[in-house]
């Protein structure tokens, strides 16, 4: 018999959670005799496709690390003074160790569950606080996806607020930063938003202007002062909107005192990597007036149970997801681990020091300007924060191209032969030596000592800050490492994570995010490129992009793919937009009706409005599914109109629709495209391919079948892939050449979206190779299946597909428990937490239910420690249904329970401390203890607290 000499550390079988018995053991519990047989069963032979995964054989994580450290290396990290919103920055390695690189950080999910989220929500509660301070506005969001898109954002809450229907024009300032204006036009084309680009100092505004838009500090570096704009616009009617540089901020008058009545921006110089783009937490700061349309998720401070104080997400009749059609924004995610750590950076240094690194790049770019006055240089503006835009002196343009070439150096190079540059805290006295050197070249024959020594310290322009900021104790706190570090446990002991448990949430596909595929993200040839650097720097993010894009058009059938789209939202978007495009280039541009099943996300109708579709809601049947008549009868009576039909596959309903084929043949013959949401990715991978299926275009959640993690609520990316009649109108991008011919625009501010978290999926594919890949689908799916087989005998499994299988999720039915025990699905979910786990999705997409998704990284051990709790609790709610519990006060209602209620001197509830906090053997091993009682949310939206306390609490 031949030596086996194969590598044995395969990472496919690190990934997928159950071992050859284990998979045994639930195939004969579903009663199924192969794994193949089993899928067979779950997935009409006509849905399947027939041609494996053609990608390349896997690669062992040590392989791979090799093989990225040479695609790294193709990368050339110069020392980019390009600027335009994007800096180099020192991320503290408190805080890129404990958070950034922590499983305990980056694994959670969004605080739909917030006594168990309170450590990640006080984190944003300081962000959203220093984003108050720093804008001098009233309120903040916990952040937004980047800087075009919360500038986009602006402008569509002024749009559906403005106070006349007609007026529908928007003023955007030429000193914008490109990108900011390129996603600007994007976005209000579709809602028929007329942008108006000049010169503000010279505008006039008209009864037709809802808004506008300026740059503070200018893309070129100039301070304007903005005050008689913001009159000007205020007396014709018109809103204020102020992208802005929170680190300016801490030596700038605040936009909230100039009369701006938003402020946006993003916090990327707040320690978080350039990363070629991304992912960098945006942040939306406005008036009180606005605090019930403005974008994103808002985290506020109410009280629990027990009249503590408590965090949670703040008037969540907001989201998308409960406005659907009506929304103004299809934004349900946050970039919150970003936003973490740009609230952490403020709160590691506090005002002082804050206000000292503001001050030291200020004086920086002071001495740069006189050096390079000495060298005969014209320095354009006076009054400047960080940016200068410099005429050259003696040497001509191409001399000072090569000579910053020679020395790994890339400056903004504008069309008029000028050239900016854009210092930030990295910098130091060797950074202006060679950038003298590279404008004067031989004429350059001082000190730059003697130029220190020669300006006057600190920002002494028309717009100096007198008012102070950072001030509560959070940021005068944690200054020493010692301090911080355990600010940074105690708030990661308060959330629950993947570290913990599982995390069952139907739709979201909470998988394992494997330390290889994370560990390049923090490298410096990945993480220190500036998104706009020459394209013929960053080689090595070409080859992983051009890679990804292959094995992704590979995995979905399709002939192109778009890696822009920054969230699994704005995927959609996107891909509405290019369906859009299509019909318009083709003089359709009247198709515009967009059917949706009633069973869709939230985020679809939303996306469909803000792409200028008119929402036409299909019926689904009693099993679930989408009705086939009612969607014949509508695509008919809108063919001459029909645009687009949206659908998830499979369902929302968690099954494997036999007619899917059939409705999208159906929409086809009825002039319409079919646009397929991915949310449900994780179980068609290998066995399905959305464009066989007949769809012809789909966007992908990398966050979730593709592993970058969650992050507490963000980071996400959703790439589109679409079929070749639709690949020459991708997203394009007005700085760097990438998307089609014929493109719809920038969706996102950076032309691959948050290019350095691709790495995670590209890792994840590399490694599990096409068999891989597979055969985690078939276990997702089994493991659904195992875990509804072994819960139907307690709470009805809501929807089933042919031979009674479900897909890779499933919905239990919790209705039933409000008539006989007075319980609801809530209460179940706040059960949960003292058994240790994280509740599965709530109340969507039917209400009273609960969606379970189990992915296929979790163990047999794990699924089976997640039903026994779910059959404890419906235990828990037989004695409340038999009398022998109160149906008020019982242990359901009273949960979750806190270590500081169970070891109360006073106890006064029917059941013992033991059933409340250890109702399980093994939670006594390791047991999460929630750190909040159950939480009032109508008190909190009551008493709206969107910022930290102010210090008189502190000293109460």
């Amino acid at each position: 018999m031949p030596v086996d000499l194969s590598r044995t550390d395969t990472f496919s079988e690190r990934h997928i959670g159950p071992d050859s018995y284990d998979t045994a053991e639930m195939l004969r519990s579903v009663e199924a005799p192969s794994l193949d047989a089993f899928i067979a069963s779950v997935i009409p032979a006509t849905l399947r496709t027939t041609r494996p995964l053609q990608l390349p054989g896997p690669l062992t994580e040590s392989e791979l690390l090799a093989e990225l450290r040479t695609i790294a290396a193709q990368n050339k990290v110069y020392r980019s003074f390009i600027g335009m919103g994007y800096y180099d920055t020192i991320t503290p390695p408190v805080i890129l160790r404990n958070i950034l690189e922590n499983p305990g950080w980056y694994t959670q999910y969004t605080p739909y569950q917030a006594e168990i989220a309170q450590g990640r929500l006080e984190a944003l509660l300081n962000f959203q606080t220093m984003v108050i301070d720093l804008t001098g506005l009233e309120i903040a969001n916990a952040s937004l996806l980047d800087e075009g898109t919360a500038a986009a954002e602006a402008m569509a809450m002024f749009h559906s607020q403005r106070p006349e229907a007609q007026r529908n024009a928007f003023f955007v300032s030429e000193t914008c930063h490109p990108q900011t204006l390129a996603v600007l036009q994007t976005r209000a084309k579709p809602l028929g938003i007329q942008i108006e680009i000049g010169d503000h100092r010279n505008f006039q505004f008209m009864e037709k202007f809802f808004g506008a838009i300026v740059q503070y500090p200018a893309t070129d570096g100039v301070i304007y002062d903005y005050r008689e704009f913001c009159e000007r616009a205020h007396a014709a009617g018109a809103h204020v909107a102020v992208t802005t540089d929170l680190m300016s901020l801490a030596l700038l008058t605040p936009p909230g005192q100039f009369g701006a009545d938003a402020a946006i921006g993003s916090s990327q110089r707040f320690g978080v990597p350039m990363g070629y783009g991304g992912p960098h937490a945006a942040f939306f700061a406005t008036r009180e007036a606005f605090k019930r349309f403005m974008p994103g998720r808002i985290i506020g401070v109410s009280i629990d149970a027990h009249g503590n104080p408590a965090m949670r997400m703040a008037l969540q009749t907001r989201e998308q997801h409960i406005r659907r059609e009506k929304a103004t924004s299809n934004i349900c995610t946050a970039q919150v681990l970003l936003a973490v750590i740009a609230g952490m950076y403020a709160v590691y240094h506090g005002q002082l020091g804050i206000k000292k690194i503001a001050e030291r790049i200020h004086n920086l770019t002071k001495a740069l300007a006189a050096g390079l006055q000495r060298l005969g240089c014209r320095v354009l503006h006076a009054d400047y924060f960080d940016t200068l835009r410099v005429a050259p002196g003696s040497r001509s343009a191409n001399e000072i191209l090569a000579a910053a070439e020679a020395k790994r150096i890339n400056l903004r190079n504008y069309e008029d032969g000028t050239f900016g540059i854009a210092l930030d805290e990295t910098c130091g006295p060797q950074e202006l030596q060679d950038l003298l050197e590279v404008f004067g070249g031989s004429s350059f024959n001082f000190k730059t000592e003697e130029l220190a020594a020669q300006t006057n310290a600190g920002y002494a322009g028309a717009m100096r800050r007198s008012s102070a900021f950072l001030q509560l104790p959070v940021f005068n706190t944690h200054h020493s490492e010692t301090e911080m570090l355990r600010y940074l446990r105690a708030l990661e002991c308060k959330d629950l994570s993947l570290t913990t448990s599982m995390i069952p949430l139907g739709s979201c596909t909470m998988k394992l995010n494997a330390t290889t595929e994370m560990l390049p993200i923090t490298w410096p040839e990945f993480g220190k490129l500036h998104p706009f650097a020459p394209i013929e720097q960053t080689r090595g993010y070409q080859e992983i992009f051009s890679q990804l894009e292959a094995w992704l058009a590979e995995i979905t059938g399709f002939a192109a793919v778009s890696l822009q789209p920054n969230a699994g939202a704005q995927g959609e978007y996107a891909g509405l937009l290019v369906i859009h495009e299509y019909h318009e280039r083709r003089g359709e541009s009247h198709r515009k009706v967009c059917l949706i099943p009633s069973s869709a996300h939230g985020t679809n109708p939303a996306s469909a409005v803000m792409a200028g579709m008119e929402v036409v809601v299909v019926r689904c049947d009693d099993k679930g599914n989408i009705e086939v008549a009612d969607l014949k009868a509508k695509a008919e009576q809108h063919r001459e109109r029909l645009s687009t039909l949206m659908v998830t596959y499979p369902s929302t309903h968690g099954v494997f629709e036999e007619s899917i084929k059939e409705i999208c043949a159906l929409i086809h013959a009825n002039g319409g495209q079919v646009y397929m949401d991915g949310a449900n990715m994780n179980a068609q991978v290998g066995l399905c391919r959305p464009a066989e299926l007949g769809a012809d275009v789909c966007h992908l959640n990398l966050h979730k079948t593709f592993c970058i993690p969650h992050g507490g609520g963000g980071p996400g990316m959703g790439p589109i892939a679409v079929a070749a009649h639709l690949a020459p109108h991708l997203p394009t991008h007005p700085i760097v050449a990438t998307g089609g011919k014929q493109g719809v625009g920038a969706v996102s501010a950076a032309p691959w979206g948050s290019a350095d978290i691709l790495l995670i999926s590209w890792a994840y594919i590399a490694m599990m190779g096409g068999e891989g890949l597979t055969h985690a689908t078939k276990l997702a799916i089994l493991n659904a299946n195992y875990m509804a087989k072994k819960l139907e005998k307690y709470y009805p499994v809501l929807y089933k597909g042919v031979n009674g299988r479900v897909a890779h999720e499933f919905i239990l039915d919790m209705r039933q428990f409000k008539a006989s025990a007075g319980i609801e699905v809530e209460d179940l979910a706040k059960r949960l937490m003292d058994y240790g786990f994280h509740a599965p999705t709530v109340s969507f997409p039917v209400a009273g239910t609960m969606m379970i998704e189990p992915t296929e990284s979790e163990s047999k051990a794990e699924l089976d420690r997640f039903c026994e709790a779910l059959i404890a609790i419906k235990g828990e709610i037989e004695e409340i249904e038999n009398g022998k519990t109160d149906k008020q006060n019982n242990v359901l209602k009273n949960s979750p329970h806190t270590a500081s209620a169970v070891v109360a001197d006073n106890w006064d509830r029917p059941y013992s401390r033991e059933q409340a906090a250890f109702p399980k053997h093994w939670v006594r091993v390791r047991k999460f203890w929630p750190s909040v009682g159950r939480i009032n949310n109508a008190h909190g939206d009551r008493n709206l607290i969107c910022s930290c306390p102010p210090v008189e609490e502190y000293e109460a």
